[in-house]
């Protein structure tokens, strides 16, 4: 099976999801000339609204490949979304438990089943200040070099400005633009015969990851910075700087408790006669 039938559940989340979409954002979609009309196949997206999601589905949608998007398992228990998440085909990703290798079994297998399985491959909502994609997780290039198939680099823009990361109130008017770019598959073919190291899935994923943010680059007009934000270094500076920080109040604190401790007194000098008795 080249393509996934599309199915009662996408058909009628679609019925439900784009006539809002169509009234809160505007579309700028590009690139879906590289999204494969056979067989199977991984995109990468970059993640910064809880809307872009259903914007992303949408715009997959269209190409007539829908995705398999790998989601939080506790989303698969919701009554009416839980069905939905089912009856579309999702991945439950179950984190820290015996279950967590079954997404990457399950998207595997979609892949050689020959259908499309997206990625977030940051694994969450970018942190970066200003919106770029940081570090990744390596599930997408675990995939991808296990199958060998097609790794579609997409960018997208705009929906996190109706809905800013972490944000729970929307930004409605004026009305935001969804800017979608899907790039040409990523060359990944020099990973294929070395061993599926840790240092080799990590360094894949960077080159994956530096395809989506070059996408994004020319979606925006500027620069990404040169260094990813990685949140896990970030994590470390702030506990060294607050380290740094309590140290001298420490300190200060240690000083001024001896301050307060008085001086022991002076022993008195014994007085020693001739004779050598102290009196």
């Amino acid at each position: 099976m080249s393509r996934r039938r599309i199915g009662f559940w996408y058909r009628f989340a679609a019925v439900i999801c784009k006539p809002p979409l169509a009234v809160l954002i505007k579309r700028d979609w590009r690139g879906m000339e590289h999204i494969p009309a056979d067989g199977g196949f991984i995109t990468a997206v970059n993640h910064n609204s809880h809307v872009d999601p259903f914007a992303y589905a949408h715009y997959q949608y269209n190409t007539g490949r829908v995705p398999r998007f790998l989601a939080k398992s506790g989303l698969f228990k919701k009554g009416f979304v839980g069905a939905a998440m089912r009856g579309t085909g999702q991945i439950p990703v179950y984190r820290e438990s015996t279950d967590a290798l079954s997404a990457f079994r399950a998207a595997i297998e979609a892949v050689e089943k020959g259908e499309c399985v997206a990625f977030y491959p940051e694994g969450t909502l970018t942190r970066d200040p200003d919106g770029w994609p940081m570090t990744a997780k390596t599930g997408a290039a675990r995939v991808a070099l296990q199958t060998k198939c097609p790794v579609v680099p997409v960018a997208q823009w705009g929906v996190n400005e109706l809905l800013p990361p972490y944000a729970k109130k929307p930004h409605l008017f004026p009305r935001k633009t969804h800017h979608v770019l899907a790039g040409p598959p990523v060359d990944l073919s020099r990973f294929y015969d070395r061993e599926m190291t840790a240092d080799v899935l990590r360094e894949a994923t960077e080159v994956i990851m530096a395809a989506v943010t070059r996408q994004l680059e020319e979606i925006r007009g500027e620069k990404a910075p040169a260094v990813p934000y990685d949140p896990r270094r970030e994590r470390i500076e702030q506990r060294r700087r607050t380290r740094a920080q309590s140290a001298p109040a420490a300190q200060s604190a240690e000083a001024k408790v001896q301050d307060t401790v008085p001086a022991p007194a002076a022993e008195a000098t014994p007085t020693v006669t001739e004779g050598g008795s102290g009196k």
